[in-house]
This record gives structure tokens, sequence and C-alpha cells, in this order.
């Protein structure tokens, strides 16, 4: 069983930055993408950024310049750096792994962005 612990998340003021973790954990042979959503109140769930094993990165045009994604294959976390936070990114956001053929979701771990 694979179990996604996510850590980072709290209230920040605009301007600022935060750092979210996420740590796979379990039975594991091969990680392939490991991506960051979010889901603000009464909208969708959506891509924030993405990272593939080869080291790929993808972002949202509304995170790019701001956010960046890394991963530590060796202990098998991804990052999300968030600088110069804004208030419309106050959301949820889920870690994602897509590994040996199968997707598994973090718990979610609150970003607020407000003065």
């Amino acid at each position: 069983q694979v179990h996604l612990v996510e850590s980072g998340g709290g209230l920040v003021q605009p301007g600022g930055s935060l750092r979210l973790s996420c740590a796979a954990s379990g039975t594991l042979f091969s990680i392939n993408a490991m991506d960051w959503y979010r889901q603000a109140p009464g909208k969708q769930r959506e891509l924030v950024a993405g990272i593939t094993n080869t080291g790929s990165t993808n972002y949202a045009d509304s995170v790019k310049g701001r956010f960046t994604i890394s991963r530590d294959n060796a202990r098998n976390t991804v990052y999300l750096q968030m600088n110069s936070l804004k208030p419309e990114d106050t959301a949820v956001y889920y870690c994602h792994v897509w590994a040996d053929f199968s997707h598994y979701w973090g718990q979610g771990t609150q970003v607020t962005v407000s003065s």
C-alpha cells in the first residue's frame, strides 16, 4: 500500500513564499510522474505543476515563473516551491503520484494567501 504525506501549507501574506513537500511511502517499484494539483472553493481541481521521472516539468500558465516543482528520487519526495504568492493561489493543494500503473493522492494541505 502506498501512502502520500504532504506538509508545508499554511497562511502567508501576498508576495510571500511557501514550500510544499510530499513524501511517498510503501511498496513502490517505479514512480513515473509526480504532480501538484489544487482546488479552490467552488472550483474544479486543476493541475498546478508536474514532473516526470526524467525531470521534465510542466506548469499551469497561472503559476509559471512563480512556482518551481522538483523531486528527490532517492526519498520518493516531490516539492513545490511557491514564490510571489497571490490571494488567488488560495486552495487545498494535493499531491498526486503515478506509480506502478496506479494513481495515488495525498490528503491535501491548505494554502491561504491573505493579508
